[in-house]
């Protein structure tokens, strides 16, 4: 079973009103830099040589703000602590009017070979109001700029449910979104989380709160018009032409290893999950003086996650290879809840699988609880 490798990049022009990730605004190059000697350092330090790895991901934050040197620097590291298969997919998030045809090219020139940015939606009010750091013609722009780059492989993202979007406004994303063809497409319905500047706002009363019946028909709507036009929902939020699947995603919902380094970097090498301290200039320090910025580890309940986590893909669980995992019958071991789950027509039995119905889909969280 091969392994993913993670590289967190905090970095951000500014930091959106929704985020929750741990970013910081770009202020120089000493900082990045400092920050890239402590990200290669770490990865010098890993200690297990020799694990095969066929995806590698740079996330953020905003990789794109990276010097094509850096990443070229970072690759270096990782080749030389992993075995990296020869058709490994390597992933790099970008952000709209962060990037150049020079720096694409530079960028693929390394092995960068599928990009993923952050769009979110096609509405420059909205766009505004989220304090993206972009218009829609940005998005328009990589795109055409990615693909003069030799990127044939690109994902971007979008937001349903934001601040004051119509089903209407939802729809024209779509539409946007299909003309340009990517092959990948990441669709999140909006969540407000604590202590970030939309949760403030929502509280306050300057932005409304989210419609969850509104969010409902909006994700319905990106399964239908998607489905007619060739995408495959292979996972709750993503869809994607056929073979194009996220490969180092997947590895998270299928619980194969992945190892993260960098700034909050989460890692789970088959039983234990751990994780980076999360604020950056703390990890900084704290590898330049211990060369380890560690500050989680827990073993995993694995049974659990691979249940829940299975759930997630369009698949969902394959019961003979939960019981030879794990040596239960999972039919048995939850037959109450399931049965509950069965009438309320949010799961199904088909093929030797349990998974999600489309009305499960809406309502996974209630499916999701009894294994946690």
């Amino acid at each position: 079973m091969t392994a993913g490798v993670y590289l967190h990049i905090p970095f951000c022009k500014s930091r959106c009103s929704y985020c929750d990730f741990a970013t910081d605004v770009y202020k120089n190059a000493e900082t990045v830099e400092r920050y890239v000697d402590a990200l290669l350092k770490e990865i010098g330090a890993f200690d297990r040589v020799g694990i095969e790895a066929d995806t590698i991901y740079f996330g953020g934050g905003t990789p794109s703000l990276l010097a094509p040197a850096q990443v070229e620097r970072i690759l270096a590291a990782v080749n030389k602590k992993f075995n990296i298969a020869s058709e490994t997919e390597i992933t790099m998030e970008m952000n709209p009017a962060t990037v150049t045809p020079e720096t694409l090219r530079d960028y693929r020139a390394l092995g960068i070979n599928r990009a993923s940015f952050g769009v979110q939606t096609f509405d420059d009010t909205e766009l505004k109001r989220l304090a993206r750091g972009h218009n829609a013609q940005d998005a328009r722009d990589t795109i055409e700029m990615l693909r003069g780059a030799g990127f044939d492989n690109v994902s971007f993202d979008l937001i349903a449910g934001l601040p004051r979007q119509t089903l209407a406004d939802w729809e024209r994303n779509l539409n946007e979104a299909i003309a340009l063809d990517p092959q990948h497409l990441s669709l999140y319905l909006l969540e407000i989380h604590e202590g970030t500047p939309l949760a403030a706002q929502v509280r306050s009363g300057r932005q409304p709160k989210p419609d969850e019946n509104l969010a409902a028909d909006m994700y319905e709507m990106m399964i239908d018009m998607l489905s007619a036009e060739g995408y495959e929902q292979y996972e709750i939020s993503n869809f994607a032409r056929r073979g194009r699947e996220s490969r180092h995603n997947s590895k998270y919902w299928v619980l194969d290893r992945v190892y993260g380094f960098g700034v909050s970097a989460h890692s789970f090498d088959g039983t234990h999950r751990y994780a980076n301290e999360r604020d950056t200039a703390a990890y900084v320090n704290l590898i330049e003086k211990l060369g380890s910025a560690e500050d989680f580890r827990e073993e995993t309940a694995v049974a659990s996650e691979f249940a829940f986590l299975s759930l997630r893909m369009a698949e969902g669980i394959d019961l003979a290879e939960y019981e030879r995992r794990f040596g239960v019958n999972l039919e048995k071991k939850y037959a109450s809840d399931l049965k509950e789950l069965e009438e309320a027509r949010l799961i199904e039995f088909a093929k030797g699988r349990l998974r999600l119905t489309r009305r499960g889909l809406l309502y996974s969280n209630e499916v999701f609880r009894i294994f946690i």
